[in-house]
């Protein structure tokens, strides 16, 4: 990859040295300039693993993507500056679904003088500088997260009380990339995957982070938050511009889907 490219598009005028300065730097840099989402999913392009389409899209592009989109540029950026990586296996809300979740998450083990700590740019609403390996609480960009060991060699990411997925677990063995490339493809086909019912965006900023969950946009602060539902396609491609940074006309296309989702997901509350 062309690093200088990839710093210039996270805002960095200058390569970080490979500790945790730099790797606190990279992280925190690219959360807040490239958005979490899933609209290529929405669209019906198809998403891969691979690198040359992730950068073209992510770098050049200068969209978002999801974890394999954004922990995959992450951890190609932080090899070329030095830094030492392994692409681990993560499972989103294996708490609940037990092993069928896992590789729906890809997250990255960087091991530095300091210690060994997790990157994770692709968790959405996840922490906002990367993660030291000690159980407890913490607080990152005002949020209070947990980390805990879970069983086995997996270990447990608690999310924030105001997060949308509760919690993930991870696994800091080296991952098994066909396993990341069936369920890539799986969670981007299968009709009841989230990814495929839903439009899913997450842009972090100083002290909080947008999340627009269909035709739902949040402003979640630490301890408050405020919400608004979107009335046209329209306002849909001025949000994605303003507020996560997606020049992404064709989401216009995509407006009856989300209002029948939208209206699906309002009944099943009503019925409950």
């Amino acid at each position: 990859m062309h690093i200088d490219d990839y710093l210039h598009r996270i805002g960095l005028t200058q390569r970080p040295r490979a500790d945790l300065a730099g790797l606190t730097a990279i992280h925190r840099a690219h959360m807040q300039s490239i958005a979490y989402e899933n609209l290529d999913v929405q669209l019906g392009c198809a998403v891969t693993i691979e690198r040359a389409p992730i950068l073209e899209k992510v770098v050049d592009r200068k969209r978002g993507g999801w974890c394999y989109e954004m922990n995959g540029t992450l951890n190609w950026a932080l090899e070329e500056l030095g830094f030492r990586v392994t692409r681990a296996t993560g499972a989103v809300m294996r708490e609940m679904m037990g092993d069928a979740a896992t590789g729906n998450h890809l997250v990255l083990r960087v091991e530095l003088e300091e210690g060994t700590y997790l990157a994770d740019v692709g968790f959405g609403d996840g922490p906002l500088e990367p993660i030291n390996l000690v159980e407890g609480e913490f607080i990152s960009n005002g949020f209070v997260y947990h980390l805990s060991r879970a069983d086995g060699d997996w270990w447990r990411l608690r999310n924030h009380p105001a997060g949308a997925a509760p919690s993930f677990d991870f696994n800091l063995e080296r991952a098994d990339e066909t396993k990341f490339a069936a369920r890539c493809a799986s969670l981007q086909s299968t009709a009841d995957s989230l990814f495929v019912l839903n439009l899913i965006c997450f842009r972090h900023r100083p002290n909080g982070f947008y999340a627009l969950l269909g035709r739902v946009l949040k402003d979640v602060r630490p301890y408050v938050a405020s919400a608004r539902t979107l009335e046209s396609a329209d306002e849909l491609v001025t949000v994605l511009a303003d507020k996560f940074g997606l020049d992404v006309p064709e989401a216009a296309s995509l407006w009856p889907k989300i209002c029948a989702r939208h209206e699906a997901i309002q009944a099943a509350r009503q019925a409950r």
